[in-house]
């Protein structure tokens, strides 16, 4: 069996008993940082083997992984933190995993968008998650594809590139666009705020940002839509 367990994303006590219990039990764990994973098992005295695995290393390690799985092993998958394949390695050894016949079993748990999303106070009910924008090719055309999304929208940012984005997203959304920005989830200086990508921007010019960002962005209004369709028949 190959388990994706998620971690906590900031306070420990967000760990679950089922995921001690998984990681304490497994032939082997995979970590995509094994000295920041290490700190987590060790708060938990959870003393197994662990084997680095991440984006850089995926592609050569995976055939082996699915080797002892098929021979029969129980492989646990985590990240430094949050759920594995979430904007973080796990996609490619799960993909071979499931060619190979193996089960996988992905336990629910933490993961950073979800408290981000329904803290934001924006509709929650459909949505569309983004992730980390490509850094330069592809970005600006990647932004205009979601000028008429409908559904909210969710966005990993770098705090450093965050000021950046915003006013990117200001000029391709329009600057009176509802947005909300999150930070630090689960830690203890978590915060959210509120405005428009306009003053989001303005705020965190003022007040550089620190520690994990989500950046969650309302869908374009139902009024917008009609006028923008309106103009385009006119045209």
């Amino acid at each position: 069996m190959l388990y994706i367990v998620p971690t906590p994303v900031g306070n420990m006590e967000d760990m679950t008993l089922r995921v001690i219990r998984l990681l304490k039990e497994a032939d082997l764990v995979l970590a995509e940082d094994t000295r920041t994973s290490g700190i987590l098992l060790k708060h938990f005295d959870i003393q197994n083997r662990l084997m680095s695995h991440h984006k850089f290393n995926e592609h050569g390690t995976s055939a082996a992984i699915v080797e002892r799985l098929k021979a029969g092993e129980n492989v646990a998958l985590i990240s430094d933190a949050g759920t594995p394949g979430i904007s973080d390695p796990g996609f490619y050894l799960v993909r071979e995993a499931v060619a190979a016949g193996i089960e996988v079993q992905t336990l629910p748990g933490a993961t950073a968008f979800v408290p981000a999303l329904v803290s934001s106070g924006l509709p929650c009910d459909r949505f569309c998650f983004e992730g980390f924008l490509p850094q330069k090719k592809g970005r600006q055309s990647h932004l205009e594809s979601l000028r008429d999304e409908p559904r909210t929208m969710v966005f990993y940012e770098s705090p450093y590139r965050l000021v950046k984005l915003l006013q990117q997203l200001a000029d391709v959304m329009g600057a009176d666009r509802q947005a909300s920005v999150c930070r630090e989830i689960s830690k203890i200086h978590e915060e959210s705020v509120r405005g428009t990508l306009e003053e989001l921007t303005a705020h965190f010019t003022q007040t550089p940002p620190k520690g994990e960002i989500v950046v969650v962005v309302a869908g374009i209004s139902k009024v917008k839509s009609k006028e923008k369709t309106k103009k385009q028949k006119e045209i």
